[in-house]
């Protein structure tokens, strides 16, 4: 019995050390270029699914109105398209370059639509560590992060008018802190410009 012990002791250990000289050694990839660790991608599924099932939300307080998914339109396009990408449009150089690549949300095979909206949500508030995904639930009120969540809950049969929403050019600091009022387009002509009370 002893035996046994010592033995399953040792199988244990000899993992982990093998585990360790692999990080301390500078074998683990960090380059966004790099192939995944092996069992990366499904460890980390097998993790954000199972937390995410235990902290989402399972009531959504909005209906997915024109309004609110126009008005999650406009603060997809100015906070998540970058990255995400918007309708009928290649990914951007920058989300080419991140590791993982982050899903573009209105091509067919990596949309959200089958997901529960109480995920996407919790995505959305809290973001993803380790992906580049910025949790917004300090930045986007309540109301803002559902219009958000049901916009990708609808991203397959969209209005007209939410979908051009999506591609209009957005005010730069629409929602750069917490408001009650979703990103709007500016009105044409309108330009933003810079304070002059600066030295010069």
């Amino acid at each position: 019995m002893k035996k046994f012990i010592v033995g399953v002791i040792i199988g244990l250990l000899i993992p982990a050390f093998i585990g360790y000289c692999y990080l301390r050694f500078g074998f683990a990839p960090i380059a966004t270029s790099a192939p995944p660790m092996p069992f990366e991608e499904k460890a980390a599924n097998m993790i954000k699914r199972a937390h995410m099932q235990k902290e989402m939300p399972k009531n959504v307080p909005l209906q997915p109105t024109e309004d609110n998914l126009t008005q999650g339109a406009n603060l997809y396009a100015a906070n998540c398209s970058f990255c995400h990408g918007v309708p009928d449009q290649p990914a951007t150089m920058a989300a080419k370059g991140m590791f993982p690549l982050p899903p573009q949300l209105f091509n067919k095979d990596e949309m959200v639509t089958d997901d529960p909206v109480g995920r996407t949500y919790w995505t959305v508030k809290n973001g993803l560590r380790m992906t580049g995904m910025p949790g917004f639930g300090e930045m986007l009120s309540e109301n803002q992060l559902w219009q958000v969540s049901l916009l990708l809950s609808q991203a397959d049969k969209l209005p007209a008018g939410t979908k051009g929403a999506l591609t209009r050019p957005q005010a730069n600091a629409s929602s750069q802190t917490p408001s009650s009022t979703p990103a709007v387009a500016p009105k044409p002509g309108q330009e933003h410009h810079h304070d002059h009370d600066h030295d010069h």
